[in-house]
């Protein structure tokens, strides 16, 4: 049964995760008053002209799945063990010349294989990866090629025809969706300059403002001398309040500093 050994292999190769490998063969009957003869890996013509189809399906340990046509009546039970005996010989034998072409599912998943992925995102934003008439989600699908569904519950669900694509897909709906987290470090850039410091973009969408005091460790008395539109700095969040987000750049110099003098402690001769 080529569809069951060739299926099976297919999914190996692809990486999909099976419980063991499946092959299949089909087993015919010819059969005259009580004269019988059991038919092993049946083609057309004896399918055609034979009293019997009977597909066996299976693993090395046992059979999951049968299916027979039969034409005739008094197939007894003598027929069917031996007819299931000569299917267990005939599927060990697929089995292992399958297992010496691919001895196991691969452990990754192929890069060419369709894959279905999920996430979450926050409902009150489902709004903004849909877009005004669906445009954002649209853009997005019109660049990668994937599908993608959205439920009320915020599940997103991201389908591709391949790795590449489902990745590409994924990195743009996390980046829109992305929100700003209190103590983690983003490396942003800088967007507008005020006399009180700077608009730092941290990911598309959202800006946090780096006050002047919050530049450096010395004082500054004109952002424009420390920065320009255009940079990019590491600022870490030092406070959110409701769309508001406050950056430092002074935060993660001082972070650095620290590690840099407790490493000189560790190693005095560096």
């Amino acid at each position: 049964m080529a569809p069951v050994c060739g299926g099976c292999l297919a999914l190996m190769d692809a990486g999909a995760p099976i419980k063991a490998p499946v092959a299949g063969i089909a087993m015919g009957l010819v059969k005259e008053g009580e004269k019988y003869a059991i038919l092993t890996d049946i083609a057309g013509a004896e399918d055609h002209y034979g009293d019997m189809d009977f597909k066996v399906a299976g693993t090395k340990d046992g059979i999951t799945a049968l299916q027979m046509d039969i034409k005739i009546g008094g197939v007894t039970p003598q027929i069917m063990t031996e007819a299931l005996e000569r299917a267990k010989t005939a599927r060990l034998h697929v089995l292992d010349k399958m297992l010496e072409t691919l001895p196991e599912a691969r452990t990754s998943i192929s890069a060419n294989a369709p894959r279905i992925y999920t996430l979450h995102i926050n409902r009150q934003k489902i709004g903004e990866l849909i877009g005004p008439g669906g445009k954002v989600i649209r853009g997005i699908v019109e660049q990668t090629g994937a599908k993608i569904d959205v439920e009320d519950d915020g599940k997103v669900s991201v389908a591709a025809v391949d790795e590449a694509a489902a990745n590409k897909a994924l990195k743009m709906i996390r980046d829109l969706m992305a929100e700003a987290e209190i103590g983690k470090t983003y490396l942003g850039k800088v967007v507008r300059l005020a006399d009180f410091g700077a608009f730092v973009e941290i990911f598309p969408g959202t800006d946090g403002l780096l006050h002047i005091s919050e530049v450096a460790e010395h004082r500054i008395r004109d952002i424009r001398d420390e920065l320009k539109e255009g940079d990019q700095l590491l600022v870490k969040v030092i406070s959110i309040d409701g769309n508001k987000v406050r950056l430092s750049r002074k935060a993660v110099l001082r972070d650095q500093r620290l590690k840099t003098d407790a490493k000189h402690e560790q190693h005095p001769t560096e």
